[in-house]
């Protein structure tokens, strides 16, 4: 089915509501931040009026009154506001593995976005229950891969070839939907730091791979593999074939979906340049997110959790200018004070979406649990999670 005009994903029109370049990331009232004009889910106003400091108090004492019944998940992009209540902090898969590994809790708090808390409620034990605190908090690179525009692909590549001849892989930041299409149909799921080894595999099995939702990652990884870029096509859903030939198809390796992350693509090649000019040994880091001229500018790129373990064990003095969100970067350079780090993009803008995790959001839901109330539960469909599940299996079995 063709749309008669692009859409764009509110959560990306969104993305700069929360950018500044005048002061800090400090969280207001929820009712001051309520006028960054983003979508922001109803919740009681005694919340959103209650200071920082009284949530915080609020949050210390329902936690220790709920006890090992309850576990908080931090993703590294939260607003350090949130994540000090994190009982571990982490990527999102790393997040929900752990998630998962709880047998005793009978809430998991994940401190993220929609598709984490999906991805937790896929992997957890059924007597689990998997919450996020604001369901606002969405994520644009998934939002930009629509169940019905991803299936409408499929069936267009069905009508041109086998199942036998493509697999379809999604990285984990997608929704349990298109983890389920690819779970049913011989794919599997990848992070980013494991990618390539997910590739080299899926080549072993066919001779094309259909990835989605980002395109900057599947072509950095097919491009560090040797992949020709005259192999690598993009398959837009607004158009008809994705906007390809049937020959263009036939001749591809590798097709992409058109979508990316709305942070990681604000990162250019001159934000590196001129990082280098002003200090000749500093070290470069980004994401896999970024798009390949800003990866092949980079000193190194690799995950969150790359990105972490280098600047930890960097050498003290050294400096590191980092292409990720910017409350992971300034957690870093708060942890490492003997080196210097910094945001190679001067502008301030935390990752709209996960900055919808307000602490009175998680006041809330704590509150509610208290009063055996379960706020925001995310619970996956049976048959999407039954070949959600084989996606992330076959994931973990390769590794």
């Amino acid at each position: 089915m063709l749309r008669d005009k692009i859409k764009i994903p509110i959560s990306e029109l969104e993305q700069s509501s929360f950018c500044r370049s005048d002061d800090g990331l400090n969280s207001k009232t929820l009712e001051e931040e309520f006028n960054a004009g983003v979508r922001w889910q109803k919740l009681p106003i005694e919340y959103m009026r209650t200071s920082p400091e009284d949530l915080e108090a609020n949050i210390l004492s329902a936690r220790k009154k709920l006890g090992d019944r309850v576990v908080i998940l931090g993703h590294h992009y939260q607003r350090d506001e949130v994540i000090k209540f994190a009982d571990l902090r982490g990527d999102s898969f790393k997040l929900s593995q752990y998630a998962a590994e709880q047998k005793n809790a009978e809430y998991i708090v994940f401190c993220g976005v929609h598709f984490m808390a999906e991805t937790a409620d896929i992997l957890s034990s059924d007597h689990q229950k998997v919450i996020l605190p604001n369901l606002t908090a969405g994520c644009s690179m998934a939002d930009m891969a629509q169940t019905d525009d991803v299936l409408d692909c499929w069936d267009d590549l069905m009508d041109i070839m086998n199942v036998d001849d493509i697999t379809p892989i999604a990285y984990m930041n997608s929704t349990a939907d298109i983890k389920s299409l690819c779970g049913e149909n011989g794919g599997v799921i990848c992070t980013s730091s494991n990618a390539k080894q997910i590739f080299d595999w899926a080549y072993k099995q066919r001779g094309k791979i259909l990835f989605l939702p980002d395109q900057h990652l599947g072509r950095n990884t097919a491009v560090n593999m040797g992949i020709n870029l005259s192999e690598i096509i993009v398959w837009d859903p607004f158009k008809p074939l994705g906007g390809n030939t049937k020959e263009e198809i036939d001749n591809s390796k590798l097709i992409l979906w058109k979508g990316h992350c709305s942070v990681h693509a604000r990162f250019s090649t001159d934000q590196i340049n001129k990082a280098r000019k002003e200090d000749p040994n500093i070290n470069i880091i980004v994401h896999p997110e970024c798009t390949l001229d800003v990866v092949k500018s980079a000193d190194y790129y690799g995950s969150t959790e790359y990105i972490k373990k280098m600047i930890d064990e960097a050498e003290s003095g050294s400096s590191w200018g980092i292409g990720t969100e910017i409350s992971m970067v300034n957690r870093l350079s708060e942890e490492n004070p003997d080196k210097k780090i910094f945001c190679l993009d001067s502008v301030v803008c935390p990752c709209s979406t996960m900055y919808r995790i307000h602490p009175a959001y998680l006041s809330w839901i704590l509150d509610g649990l208290l009063e055996n109330k379960v706020i925001n539960q995310i619970k996956v469909p049976t048959n999407v999670k039954k070949y959600s599940k084989i996606s992330l299996n076959r994931m973990l079995e390769l590794n």
